[in-house]
């Protein structure tokens, strides 16, 4: 343990964990898709951070706007008018569908579902909400509480109202079928559980455009158009929570655009600023946010609207542009779809199956592919020795910060990784696969 790591343990407590079992990232700077630690090593950033940095590490145009921003104007009023928060609108209403265009602005992904949550009760009168089993949505009490993931279980009981349909994991379909003659059986699960709450009853359905931490589960074509349709046919809104795949994460500006679907509001953090300072922003269909005109919008927090981070978002947003970081995404997620495959291929009694969109992926591990057990229970750990365990240490030891999580094994590079980069990546991917399950 450096010194630096000695004075922040000491006072600085660590996220999602047991603090003597923490295991800190050391990065002390970076530059593309590489960061360095306090002892000169580079490491491959394959997580993007905690799958925020899609512009890479050492993005001058970022730093120079936010120093910029900081010495002409760092603090403002939340309903200040200046510069940097129009310009941001503009470059929103630039990427998001057709009327999406009224954008409420925070400082996460968590406080964009939090406020979504509350704008979707508040436009329709109902109280009522839907999400997935598998899904995650954010720390705070409603993000959480709309949350499937078990990190929401230490805060429960959760907030009253959320109500959970079934997941289009098709490797572990919950109906015991599969596609396509299962006929979108995950979608119509929607259906039946409006029809069980009370269709007049539920303000909104609260979907991530790719599950992401609960499996990268990429739902097949028919999903998303099914489920704008059973919304319609209700009168329910429908909410992308693109925090995760949000700004070219998946080869396009949001996920849900794969399935020419427009979505009622679209809740957005981690790549609207690549990481580079905190924000989140809810987009709102244009007549949903003219019911705010002469209604008061009951959301609001001191930080909304931060100069400092709606800055950095106009220099990423416009990074994005210039670089064409959304079409390398497209170009790479296509090498990256054919790298898992080979994978899978390759090591057939570990990988039990591989999928991807865009720049993100993940193996789904199994300790028997015939049974598809997996390789770490649902929610388990990874005790001392495990095979987990040692393919944690194989990756780590060929410099991959890289998540495995469970029995799946995330790839999400920054969006400006190179096809060199990204092979090598996945070389070593190979390498350590090969050394813990050959």
């Amino acid at each position: 343990m450096n010194d630096i790591e000695a004075r922040q343990r000491k006072h600085i407590l660590f996220t999602w964990s047991a603090q003597n079992a923490a295991a800190p990232v050391r990065i002390r700077r970076g530059e593309g898709i590489w960061f360095e630690d306090f002892d000169g090593r580079r490491w491959m950033d394959f997580e993007s951070q905690v799958f925020n940095c899609n512009a890479g590490h050492g993005q001058k145009a970022i730093g120079e706007a936010i120093a910029a921003q900081a010495m002409e104007l760092a603090c403002a009023h939340p309903n200040a008018v200046f510069e940097a928060k129009a310009a941001l609108g503009e470059r929103l209403a630039a990427v998001t569908p057709p009327g999406l265009d009224r954008f409420f602005l925070c400082l996460s992904g968590a406080e964009a579902n939090e406020n979504a949550l509350k704008i979707a009760r508040a436009v329709t009168g109902r109280s009522k909400v839907v999400a997935r089993r598998r899904s995650y949505h954010g720390a705070s009490m409603g993000a959480s509480s709309l949350t499937g993931d078990p990190r929401r279980w230490p805060a429960e009981p959760d907030l009253w109202g959320v109500q959970r349909i079934e997941d289009p994991y098709c490797y572990r379909c919950p109906f015991g079928q599969t596609h396509p003659a299962c006929g979108v059986r995950c979608a119509e699960h929607l259906e039946h559980v409006i029809q069980m709450e009370g269709p007049d009853r539920i303000a909104a359905v609260f979907l991530e455009g790719v599950t992401g931490a609960n499996g990268a589960l990429v739902p097949p074509p028919e999903y998303w158009p099914r489920m704008r349709e059973i919304c319609d046919r209700f009168g329910i809104l429908l909410v992308a929570d693109e925090v995760f795949t949000g700004f070219g994460r998946t080869g396009r500006w949001f996920a849900h655009q794969h399935w020419g679907v427009v979505p009622d509001l679209i809740t957005m953090g981690k790549g609207i600023t690549s990481g580079y300072a905190p924000l989140g922003a809810v987009a709102i269909r244009h007549d949903l946010a003219a019911k705010f005109d002469e209604k008061v919008l009951s959301c609001g927090l001191t930080h909304y609207a931060h100069p400092i981070s709606v800055a950095a978002a106009v220099a990423t947003i416009d990074l994005y542009h210039r670089t064409d970081m959304v079409g390398n995404a497209a170009r790479m997620g296509e090498v990256l779809k054919a790298g898992l495959k080979h994978l899978a291929a390759k090591h057939p009694g570990v990988v039990g199956d591989a999928r991807s969109l865009g720049l993100f992926g993940a193996l789904e591990l199994v300790r028997d592919p015939a049974t598809r057990e997996p390789l770490v229970p649902y929610n388990g750990g990874f005790p001392a020795g495990s095979p987990a365990a040692r393919l944690k240490a194989a990756l780590s030891a060929r410099g991959l910060h890289i998540l495995l999580r469970w029995n799946y094994l995330f790839v999400a590079p920054p969006l400006c990784i190179t096809e060199d980069e990204l092979n090598l990546g996945l070389a070593r991917v190979d390498e350590a696969l090969t050394e813990v399950f050959a």
